[in-house]
């Protein structure tokens, strides 16, 4: 397993069920916890030294977002899903995201440049370190950033909502070095065009950054098909 895979989990003594629901989160998007694959109550209370109804609470709370499903006699699964639905979302996450690029004001200011830069340098160096959760979380809180300056609270608290009902789509991903590093080379684009103010190549990189996990995702359901 990947240094740093469960170096830096949260422990569920930081805030219950929240604590484990954030690290099953992290353990889905790491290709952990793959699509289909049964979350057992037992274990999950063995491994977070937990009592078996804040299990079930965070596993109601990653039901609530979509990353897992319940089925009848089988209990909770990580959410798989169909071609159509993998399309619809990315379609919806175009919309959503191209949009906040459209209202943000450009050039950026410097406070909010000064910030990002911050915040891809963590990200730079849990690349370098190869520490999956933190580039995991570096590249959340680099987004969240990111899409807060459209001004709009709706807008980009929807594109947080969708890019979290992604995170089974988009598993092991982030384990991808090739991925982690085009993922860090994209960041610095999106920097420089902040800083220029150029809106047309803001909103194209944007629409390209989602572009390689859907693509991962639907190739891989394919092969399984054939």
């Amino acid at each position: 397993m990947p240094t740093g895979v469960h170096a830096n989990e949260r422990r569920p003594s930081e805030d219950g069920a929240s604590a484990i629901a954030a690290t099953l989160e992290e353990d889905i998007v790491l290709g952990l916890l793959a699509p289909r694959v049964r979350l057992v109550e037992d274990d999950l209370m063995e491994r977070f030294g937990a009592k078996r109804h804040v299990v079930r609470d965070a596993l109601a709370q990653l039901e609530s977002v979509g990353l897992l499903e319940r089925k009848r006699n089988v209990g909770s699964m990580v959410k798989a899903f169909g071609k159509d639905e993998v399309i619809h979302l990315y379609e919806m996450r175009e919309l959503l995201e191209a949009e906040a690029m459209r209202k943000i004001t450009l050039p950026l200011s410097s406070e909010a440049l000064k910030q990002l830069k911050g915040i891809q340098a963590g990200h730079d160096t849990a690349i370098q370190k190869q520490d999956p959760r933190g580039i995991f979380r570096t590249n959340q809180e680099f987004h969240r950033l990111l899409f807060a300056q459209c001004g709009n609270a709706f807008l980009s608290q929807s594109i947080e909502d969708f890019a979290r009902r992604t995170h089974a789509i988009r598993f092991g991903a982030l384990m991808s070095r090739e991925r982690q590093l085009q993922s860090q080379k994209e960041h610095h684009e999106l920097l420089d065009v902040l800083a220029e103010g150029t809106r047309d190549r803001l909103i194209s990189l944007t629409v390209a950054h989602l572009v390689p996990p859907r693509d991962h995702y639907l190739k891989a359901q394919e092969s399984l098909s054939i």
